[in-house]
């Protein structure tokens, strides 16, 4: 949500940056024109309050020197319909004035490459290089129900498309995976924090855009209540509503939570497995600052994308997210991306936000700066989602004969430094060969 008094004073600014997103500017003075109607009406009531205070003066004057106030007392009578219907017309035409507020895009950074779609997204920095195999690449459905690690027909059975059962090794895999991003984060610096699952409605209005919500959120029936898809949802919501200290400025949280979403990928290459799911776990961090630091912490949040997924041994570059793809709320995004060896590509692991002041607005969430009130800035980051990284791992480091080699990274967390191909199942794979 953008800043209305900022907008009055620049609309030629936002109509620009409308543009490069490939929006109608005609929102910009759609907006402000309802702001002026919101204005007119809102000076109406004031003056209604302020001749419902000098007529009360008059009142108190005339009974003191004993002047008849009878016709005082009867325009005092006549204040409160005036100024109830007034404040409902204020009121009604406010509300109305956020719900387009919300429509129009938040001032992005000069950073941001200007592109129609994710087709014009932009290669920032690639780390690392895919290895060539000198055997066919296993898609990891296949090499983890190969190893009896992984049972998608069941979860399936019992809970439909998008879900998974993973156990043994890839299990402790998967946790091993959410401990290191863990301790990665609190080694630099942030709180960890565990949050609900479930969040009021309201919340979830206030932490995303309306497309998010109709897409991805799964909102529980006859309940004020809506599963996160995030826990930046969580961590964020927190605030709402509240003046921070300044003096707890930076807040820099880190949560694991179990994540829900109602999106999934289409038909295609590998639909059956991890690539897109609706349940998966996720270690996020979120950064309140003050606005001039929130670049700072953007590009830290960056550097600890990249210690993490270096420390996965795995081929992955970052991409700047183009105007046109680039969420509503957002200044500046870069997505993570992994190798697939076996789609051949780049798959998205995770992203970086910075917010600046829009989401705080949003969610009412201020702070004061040397004694001026102000609204923080705020950022957002998956340290790790584990399902993609699980897809690279078992792709990037499986061998010819179908064991996996863990990255020593995550050594102390699983116990183990391989997983191995257990006979039985060496010679089930030459008998279907």
């Amino acid at each position: 949500m953008i800043d209305i008094k900022h907008l009055r004073e620049n609309p030629g600014v936002y109509r620009e940056n409308a543009k490069k997103k490939f929006k109608n500017p005609k929102i910009i003075d759609s907006v402000l024109k309802i702001d002026a109607a919101w204005r007119r009406v809102k000076s109406e009531a004031d003056g209604i309050r302020s001749e419902r205070n000098k007529i009360s003066e008059q009142i108190n004057q005339s009974k003191k020197t004993g002047k008849d106030a009878s016709y005082l007392i009867k325009k005092a009578r006549e204040i409160p319909s005036r100024l109830e219907k007034t404040e409902e017309k204020e009121n009604e035409i406010y509300e109305k004035l956020k719900k387009e507020l919300y429509k129009i895009p938040n001032l992005m950074s000069k950073r941001v490459p200007i592109g129609k779609n994710e087709d014009e997204n932009k290669v920032e920095k690639v780390f690392g290089k895919p290895k060539k195999k000198n055997f066919p690449v296993k898609s990891h459905a296949e090499i983890s129900e190969n190893l009896g690690l992984a049972d998608f027909d069941s979860s399936a059975r019992v809970s439909g498309t998008g879900f998974y059962y993973l156990e043994g090794e890839l299990a402790l895999l998967n946790a091993a995976l959410i401990n290191y991003a863990r301790d990665t984060m609190v080694k630099n610096g942030f709180r960890y924090v565990e949050t609900p699952l479930m969040l009021k409605e309201e919340i979830i209005d206030m932490v995303t855009d309306l497309n998010d919500k109709e897409k991805q959120i799964y909102l529980i029936k006859n309940e004020d209540l809506a599963l996160i898809g995030t826990s930046e949802h969580s961590l964020i919501g927190r605030f709402a509503g509240q003046e921070i200290n300044e003096k707890k400025l930076p807040i820099k949280h880190t949560s694991y939570s179990m994540c829900f979403r109602k999106e999934i990928g289409g038909k295609g290459i590998d639909e059956k497995g991890l690539f897109r799911t609706h349940q998966f776990n996720k270690m996020e961090m979120i950064v309140i600052c003050n606005p001039k630091d929130s670049e700072k912490f953007f590009e830290e949040m960056k550097k600890i994308s990249v210690e993490i997924l270096k420390g996965l041994e795995l081929p992955f570059r970052i991409l700047k997210i183009c105007s046109g793809d680039l969420g509503d709320l957002k200044y500046e995004q870069v997505d993570f991306e992994v190798y697939s060896p076996r789609q051949k590509k780049y798959i998205e692991s995770g992203s970086c936000s910075n917010l600046t002041d829009a989401q705080a607005r949003k969610l009412r969430i201020s702070t004061r700066i040397k004694g001026a009130r102000i609204v923080p800035h705020t950022l957002n980051n998956t340290a790790l989602a584990t399902p993609r990284p699980l897809i690279a791992i078992l792709e990037n480091h499986q061998k010819k004969d179908g064991s996996i080699k863990i990255p020593k990274a995550l050594w102390k967390y699983t116990g183990f430094k391989k997983i191995e191909v257990k006979k039985s199942e060496n010679k089930k794979s030459k008998r279907k060969r």
